[in-house]
């Protein structure tokens, strides 16, 4: 028996101190670290180690059974990846697609949530809203005619046509896919494989959520002692990530 059983530090041979002060580094930056930069300040002498304990803790991030988001809710997609020729908008076959949700708090942003999905279809867009939004809340999209039919919610379906002149159709969502697009650009220098965006998903969403507040070593190390998805993780493993089972949000 171990006190490290269960919790994303079980079988490390990292020793817990070096736990701690990654958590302090990650958590004390206003937009985080890469792997390079976290082995450079720890001293690690490998790359590989910085990498996995970034991640396991990127794991942690997300709280077990998190309350859903709730009145009125703007819904969109986002592309991410390089260029393809002659292809654009939901066209793109080679770039990762994210759907992201954000809360409406007066003028500003509430909480949000993230996640890639394997197509524009309504069943990847109802079953993420479904896993996402609380039953009864107002959802707000474009005119994307996969988001019709959409059961359980008040759906405030904006045609960008339709918009008077001036007026920018869902503004918040569209914030905080420029603010998440400058996030990996910037602090990951846009080196992230698309088979692993959901877990830097899951640590902007983090970020984001507790953007008022400082971030606390406290919330991530009992979320991280707590969480199932950082157990026992074995390195092979989040190289080859299992895939997301369609319908699941972290």
């Amino acid at each position: 028996m171990s006190v490290t059983a269960g919790t994303i530090f079980q079988d490390s041979h990292v020793p817990l101190t070096i736990w701690f002060r990654a958590m302090w580094q990650i958590t004390s930056q206003k937009n985080g670290m890469s792997a390079l930069g976290l082995q450079r300040v720890l001293g690690l002498g490998s790359y590989k180690t910085a990498w996995a304990m970034l991640h396991k803790l990127r794991r942690a991030m997300v709280r077990p059974g998190r309350d859903r988001l709730d009145g009125v809710v703007e819904v969109d997609e986002a592309y991410w990846g390089g260029e393809e020729t002659g292809v654009i908008g939901r066209g793109a076959e080679e770039k990762a697609l994210i759907i992201v949700a954000a809360e409406e708090d007066g003028k500003g942003i509430g909480r949000i949530r993230l996640r890639t999905i394997p197509d524009a279809s309504s069943v990847s867009l109802h079953g993420f809203i479904q896993e996402a939004i609380a039953p009864g809340s107002t959802v707000r999209t474009d005119g994307w005619k996969a988001y019709l039919g959409l059961q359980g919610y008040v759906h405030d379906r904006q045609v960008q046509s339709h918009q008077e002149e001036g007026e920018h159709l869902l503004p918040r969502v569209h914030r905080v896919i420029a603010l998440l697009k400058r996030w990996l650009l910037g602090t990951h220098q846009g080196a992230i494989g698309q088979q692993h965006l959901d877990t830097y998903l899951d640590e902007f969403t983090f970020r984001f959520n507790r953007r008022k507040i400082q971030i606390s070593r406290q919330t991530l190390l009992s979320i991280g002692s707590t969480s199932r998805a950082g157990r026992s993780c074995s390195v092979a493993t989040l190289v080859k990530p299992q895939p997301v089972v369609y319908g699941g949000v972290k």
